[in-house]
């Protein structure tokens, strides 16, 4: 991630983050760990989704840490790839879905009933 405006993940901000809540962070760390094992799905399947909730929640750290776990955890290139065009649709879905919102505003302004 060169010429980011997000800072690098430095080991002492890393620390930093933990020291200043440590009781939490450690919390959040077995979530973490306890999310991600194997399970009823198994590990690459549960990183292929974080790839593409990444790619939703438009975090660059998320998306770098997560494509490559995906891929350590066998994870093609290819079934990366198809897993953010999923993230692409959904979130393109959602725009479109709640364009009935605006369409029902715009009655509202209208004066339309449609039914």
């Amino acid at each position: 991630m060169t010429d980011s405006p997000y800072p690098a993940r430095t080991p002492e901000l890393t620390r930093r983050r933990r020291d200043l809540v440590p009781g939490t962070s450690a919390a959040f760390e077995a979530f973490s760990k306890q999310v991600f094992a194997e399970g009823s799905l198994d590990e690459k399947t549960k990183q292929l989704i974080a790839v593409a909730v990444a790619h939703v929640t438009q975090c660059p750290y998320c998306i770098d840490g997560h494509t490559k776990q995906a891929s350590r955890k066998g994870a093609t290139d290819e079934e990366i790839m198809e897993a953010i065009w999923v993230a692409a649709e959904m979130r393109a879905g959602g725009a479109y879905a709640h364009s009935v919102v605006a369409l029902s505003a715009l009655d509202a302004v209208h004066g339309h009933a449609h039914g």
